[in-house]
């Protein structure tokens, strides 16, 4: 028997996003066109593109979509545990490929650099990190490290635990960064107050500490510029 599944094929041509993304270049496709092509086919009842779209807006798009688990796919009608597992490999590698930073020691000239460094690994968690990039004499990254994990406070951001790592990897100067889940990085009184105890360990320590960076979603702050260091 004959199976009523509709496929990509049985989509006009000119609307086929695989022909298109040959034709046009993956960069000119809408997500929704790129879902369906990750998704192969929709079901008796709707078509590959229908099928992406509802999947789409049952996630309110992208933002929540790469969040999304095994289990919160598979209880969308289409979408079985071999679609689920095929996007969240999709997914997973994209986002291991936007963290990839090349074996060359990455250099820190201003605070941009920095935040660059670290924007897309941490603007869209969920929670507080505490993050510590260790750097030789010539301001070259040779460590990176989360440390906290947690609301920030001076109680839980001890700085024996930042300059213990330090002295361990023989950094001559490090730079903190921690998100604000909520996207706007502009200093707490708490942020300020937890910088202005690591400047003053660092430097009976003898390791200075360059910066303290609060990144939100795609903008930071730099407490250096802000004059808190």
């Amino acid at each position: 028997m004959e199976s009523s599944t509709i496929m990509i094929k049985d989509v006009p041509k000119d609307d086929r996003p695989r022909e298109r993304m040959l034709q046009l270049g993956a960069a000119h496709l809408s997500n929704q066109e790129l879902l369906a092509i990750l998704l192969g086919s929709g079901t008796r009842e709707e078509s590959v593109m229908t099928l992406s779209n509802r999947l789409l807006m049952h996630f309110e798009g992208l933002n929540l979509l790469k969040d999304a688990t095994i289990e919160e796919l598979t209880s969308i009608k289409g979408i079985g545990t071999a679609k689920g597992v095929l996007l969240l490999s999709a997914m997973e590698l994209g986002r291991r490929m936007s963290q990839y930073k090349p074996n060359e020691r990455y250099v820190i000239r201003s605070p941009e650099d920095g935040a660059d460094y670290v924007m897309e690994e941490m603007r869209n968690l969920n929670q507080e990190h505490f993050v510590v990039l260790f750097l030789n004499t010539k301001n070259q990254i040779i460590h990176r490290q989360t440390i906290f994990i947690g609301s920030l406070n001076a109680s839980i951001v001890h700085p024996r635990e930042v300059y213990r790592e330090a002295v361990k990897r023989s950094a001559a100067s490090i730079i903190c960064a921690h998100n604000h889940p909520s996207g706007d990085p502009s200093p707490s009184q708490e942020d300020i107050h937890v910088t202005r105890r690591l400047v003053e360990c660092g430097k009976m320590i003898g390791i200075e500490l360059l910066d303290h960076l609060v990144i939100g979603d795609r903008k930071f702050v730099s407490l250096k510029e802000k004059g808190y260091l």
